[in-house]
């Protein structure tokens, strides 16, 4: 009977997203760089606690560089929609992808908590 209208996102909303985007890594690529310095600064530390520190804090900074590749592939792919069905389609597929990788990192993140609670345990 009647077609439904499809929702189409103009090319200059596309162009400006994309460009917001750059900024956007941009900006995180200068945080990422302060926290590597920070990093390198603990690294200096010495003993068993801080070794699991900074063996954890490394890690959470691995997944922390994973998400936020995730987001902006996520922005990138979303302001490339032609329609708001891919539009639902991309945000439907990168929700299930990152529901499974945070629980994936929070075991990860248990794991070596667990091991540097035991290692931080005076020996008998």
């Amino acid at each position: 009977m009647f077609d439904k209208p499809q929702l189409e996102v103009p090319e200059a909303v596309r162009q400006m997203t994309e460009r917001n985007l750059e900024q956007m890594r941009a900006a995180y690529n200068q945080v990422m760089d302060m926290a590597r310095q920070a990093q390198s600064v603990l690294a200096k530390s010495s003993g068993a606690v801080a070794e699991s520190a900074l063996d954890i804090q490394l890690q959470m900074l691995r997944f922390g560089e994973q998400n936020m590749e995730a987001g902006f592939q996520l922005a990138g792919d979303l302001a490339r929609a032609r329609d708001l069905k891919e539009y639902l389609e991309i945000q439907s597929r990168h929700a299930q992808k990152q529901m499974q990788g945070y629980a994936q990192q929070a075991q990860e993140l248990g794991r070596m908590i667990a091991e540097a609670a035991q290692r931080a345990q005076p020996k008998p």
